[in-house]
């Protein structure tokens, strides 16, 4: 009967068709809300937290803080005597709620700074320290050699006056024990 009705369709009849399936965003699994009986559950973000967007925490923060709203107005009547202290003082909180966000990013930004220069300096210093050492190296190297070149000229001359002198006596000037 099925295959009657998939005859049957007209150019103007609509067709329900599965939507192809989108990819989650990476957020944190929610809470499990069936055995607590606690108004909010909170869960701890996840602890790399410099490597995901911006959105992606906005969403965990809006999904995941509860929205607190206290000393709310009534619905009876306009605004009393106390409501503007009470904003004041709402506002006063927010303001140092953001005061300290700003002055907790720039410090996260300043040792993020901080670091990427350290680094850059120890790498300088270390290619300094390693140019000077091959430096230190080729110069001993030759100081070797010279002295090799000097001694191996100086050894033969040595070697043709104690060949001369003594032919039971070895280049060190030690006699051989056979």
């Amino acid at each position: 009967m099925s295959s009657d009705k998939s005859k049957s369709l007209a150019v103007g009849d609509l067709q329900v068709i599965p939507a192809p399936e989108r990819p989650k965003p990476a957020l944190p699994p929610l809470p499990p809300a069936v055995g607590s009986k606690a108004l909010v559950e909170y869960a701890p973000p996840a602890p790399v937290e410099e490597e995901e967007d911006l959105e992606v925490k906005l969403r965990r923060i809006i999904d995941h803080v509860p929205v607190r709203v206290s000393n709310t107005s009534g619905s009876s009547a306009g605004s009393g005597s106390g409501d503007f202290h009470q904003y004041r003082q709402m506002r006063r909180k927010e303001q140092d709620r953001l005061v300290r966000m700003d002055v907790d990013y720039q410090r996260r930004k300043e040792m993020t700074e901080f670091n990427l220069r350290r680094e850059e300096r120890m790498k300088a210093a270390e290619e300094r320290t390693t140019k000077k050492r091959l430096k230190r190296q080729k110069k001993k190297q030759r100081k070797k050699e010279k002295k090799m070149r000097v001694n191996a000229g100086g050894e033969k001359e040595q070697q043709k006056e104690e060949s001369s002198d003594d032919d039971g006596d070895s280049e060190n000037g030690e006699d051989v024990v056979n």
